[in-house]
Formats: C-alpha cells, structure tokens, sequence
C-alpha cells in the first residue's frame, strides 16, 4: 500500500510517501526559503563568459542566475522560436531556474522551457513529443502521441506523464489548452515587464504533490489541514475528478509521528544506515561526492560465501537507492559493495539498480563498476536537499564530525602555558575551564603534573558545560 501524508503548518509544509510501511520519500517546502526550480524570469545578461560558453543573468534575486549558452548562441527570448543570435551584455531573456542556489553559487538557469501540468509537460521553444518510459504498453504510447500531436500548437512540444496513462482524450486535451494560455501570459507579461522580473512561478508543494505523486499507484493522499483538504479537492475536481476518493482529511493529533514518520526522518542525520539482514551502510560525504561502503556487520548468512555476499549486496542496493531519495543526495555517488565471485553476480547487481533508479523522480543513472570494483552513480539534483534544510553545520567540529581528543587537548593547554611562562612568570597559577568530559579525562591523567613542578605553579581545574568540547579557556588568578 502507498500512501501520501502532507503535514500543512504556516511556518512548514511537509510531504512523506509511505510505502509498505517505508518511508520512500521526502520532501518539505518553508514560506521564507521558496525553491526557484521551475519559476521562470525575464532576465538581462549582465555578464558573458566566452571560455565557459555562459553568461550570468540578472533575474532581480539576490544573486545572479548562470545561464550555459553553448557556443556562444541561444535562442532570443523577446518571441518563442526566433532566429538564433549571439548573446550579449544587457539583452533581456527569458530563462527558466533548473537549479536552486548552492553555497556560494547562483541559482543555475536555461533557454529550454517547459510548463508542467497533470497530464503533459508543454515545451513552447521546442517541437519534440516524448512519452515517459513508464508508459511501456505500444499501443497505448502511440494513443497518447496522436492526441498531443493533434492538440498541441504548431512549433510547440509536449512531453506525455505517466499520469496520462489511459485517460481519456479530453483530460489531455484540457490541459495543454491550459498550459497554452500559461504561456501566453508568459509572453504577455514579457512584453510590460520590466528588465528584470518573475513571469511564472512553479506551484507549491502540495499542488506538485497533485500534479506529480498522486497517480494510479497511490492508494490515498491524506491531510491534516482542513483548509488546504479543501483546496486539494478543489483542484483535483479540475484536474482528474477520479482521483477525489483518494484523498482523505486527518484528524488525529500528529500526522507524522502517528505514521513512523518523524522517527523514519530521525534516522536520516546518521551516516550509518542499519540493514535487516545485520549489515549496515556507511554514507560520507566530501565536497565532489558521496561515498557508500557495504558491511557484512553480523550478517553471516545461511549459505555458501558467495552466495551469501550476494544476498547482502542487493539488500544493500535496495537501501541505497531509497537512501538517495530519501537524502535527495545529487552529483556523483560511489559504492563500494562487498567484492563478489563472479560477472554475473556484478551485472545481477547493476540491473537491480537500474531498476530501482526508475522509480526516482530525479534522473539517476547507474554507470558502472569501475575497475576497483566500485558502482559509480549519477543523480540529478536540482532542488536544496532535505539536510541542507533540517540541519546546519555544527559549531563545535565545524563539520568535521571530530573533536580533539582530551590528551591533545591537554598537550596544547600545556604549550599555551609554556609560551606566557617564557614571557611572565605567573605566581598565583591559572584557571582551566573545561567540557566535563575533558576535565574528568585529563585528571585522570594527571596531564600537568611535570608542568607544575617545572615551572612551581598551581593550575586550578573547573568543569563547565558552557565550554565546547575540544575547547578551553585559559585564566591566570
């Protein structure tokens, strides 16, 4: 069974998808901190970058959007389908935001534009019909390309969702007619707007939760928020009356913690991810990629010792891929599975992968095992992923996840004192404060013993919880 929970708070909106138990997706959208994937803007270039085949736009947000051009060109953006031309300083563009800001990077931006809608996704710059690979029935792909083909306006393009999947031709019709007359606005607004403004901005969570998730797969939607309840329904009367039945007000006290949900979302901070089986994973994460390491753990299995290293890496695979999602970890991914005996096992593997990277809503792409045995990944990422918002860096470790141990910490006590005996003599001693757990270690030891006798001074030991591990302040009296 799949269920869609949606947690509505005016500070926070929440969406979890429960499948079987498991949490299988994430995702939270915050008022103050909007995503701007999607949202589309009358830009000016204020810079080109002719070795790096771009230019950074001003889209009137605090930072400037990078656009790649590609050999230079793009399309003008004052109409839909105009003669190419070089790019220039101070000319106005149409872009689309297909990357949220990262760190110390602008938001990432492109020509190519798409309006997404229930059943198709409009693509007014381009002349192209696809159909989501999940349709994978012939006859039906070719049932659903002849109506777009009908429907859609000369020099413009679809591509066909999973959502249109045997719903009749008016549904699909309506809703390119819709996107149609988005665009429309888009390039009317264009034409009074000034050098730098919003022209569309992509809908809020829960209506991408309408519009995205809620297809023949899921069993029920529910809400705990009789206001946005409404509002779904609502729209789902506009966009697939079917799909009414589905969607479910909650009243219970806490949709989230009710559901497994807040402890699921608990056990996401952790690097370490326990297997059923008694394997676990290890995720890090470094500044070019994330790094996965399979271990047998207590696992020992009830076979031979291939057969059991095999078990273990495709429950492992399993884990992986809905961590992915879960952590909506982008870029470039390597796994380090548990070696196995032979080619099969290995490309056994890869097509369970590959199979499970299907149903990621972010293009994954399964490359290989490199010649050191590791699985290389690709993920697309385009929006702030969930750890981004639910955690900052820590003030302590600086991210690190490490401290000074208390003997190293004592050592550099003891070279601080060193270096204002050498200049002044201190009579009356000094106060160390220090993290209670520090303190009781370095009593133990005993660290400044041969300090005090060298230099004949007291050093006075306090513990305080206000003082961060790995951390001490030093006082004379």
């Amino acid at each position: 069974m799949k269920t869609i929970y949606v947690n509505v708070m005016p500070e926070e909106t929440r969406m979890a998808v429960v499948e079987d138990g498991q949490l299988m997706a994430l995702e939270l959208e915050r008022p103050d901190h909007a995503h701007l994937v999607g949202n589309i803007y009358k830009g000016q270039v204020q810079n080109v970058l002719k070795g790096m085949q771009a230019a950074f736009v001003d889209i009137g947000q605090p930072k400037n959007a990078f656009l790649y051009v590609g050999n230079g060109k793009i399309a003008s953006a004052a109409k839909a389908n105009a003669p190419r031309e070089n790019i220039t300083v101070g000319q106005n563009v149409i872009v689309q935001i297909i990357k949220d800001e990262v760190g110390t990077k602008g938001p990432r931006a492109t020509m190519h534009l798409s309006i997404p809608g229930r059943h198709v996704v409009l693509m007014p710059n381009s002349a192209y019909i696809g159909t989501s690979h999940r349709i994978e029935n012939e006859e039906e792909r070719q049932r659903l390309h002849d109506i777009v083909r009908a429907a859609v306006p000369e020099n413009m393009g679809c591509i066909i969702r999973t959502a249109a999947q045997g719903q009749p031709a008016d549904h699909i019709v309506r809703d390119i007619e819709y996107l149609v007359k988005i665009w429309e606005e888009i390039l009317a607004k264009t034409k009074l707007s000034a050098t730098s403004a919003m022209l569309y901005r992509d809908a809020d969570l829960v209506i991408r939760i309408v519009r995205d998730y809620l297809i023949d797969d899921v069993d029920k939607m529910v809400i705990d928020n009789s206001r946005m309840y409404k509002r779904v329904c609502d729209l789902a009367k506009v966009i697939s009356p079917d799909i009414l039945q589905r969607i479910e007000l909650y009243e219970g006290r806490n949709i989230f913690k009710d559901n497994g949900i807040t402890e699921a979302m608990e056990q996401l901070k952790g690097r370490i991810v326990e297997l059923k089986s008694g394997g676990f994973l290890v995720i890090d994460k470094t500044e070019a990629m994330t790094v996965i390491d399979v271990n047998t753990g207590s696992f020992v299995g009830d076979m031979n010792l291939a057969d059991t290293v095999y078990k273990l890496n495709i429950e492992a695979a399993d884990e992986i891929m809905r961590q992915l999602r879960l952590r909506d970890v982008g870029g470039i991914i390597l796994v380090d599975f548990i070696d196995m005996e032979t080619q099969q096992q290995n490309e056994a593997l890869l097509e369970r992968m590959r199979q499970l990277a299907l149903g990621d809503r972010s293009k994954t792409n399964i490359v290989d095992i490199t010649s050191l045995g590791l699985v290389e990944i690709t993920r697309r990422k385009s929006r702030k992923n969930i750890e981004s918002m639910l955690y900052s860096q820590c003030p302590v470790c600086e991210g690190s996840g490490k401290v000074l141990s208390s003997e190293t910490l004592a050592v550099k006590i003891c070279r601080n004192i060193r270096r204002i005996e050498s200049r002044k003599h201190s009579a009356d001693g000094y106060i160390l404060q220090l993290h209670p757990q520090a303190a009781n270690e370095i009593k133990a030891a005993d660290s400044f013993r041969r300090l005090k006798e060298e230099f004949g001074i007291d050093i006075y030991m306090e513990s305080s919880r206000e003082v961060m591990p790995g951390s001490y302040i030093l006082t004379q009296k």
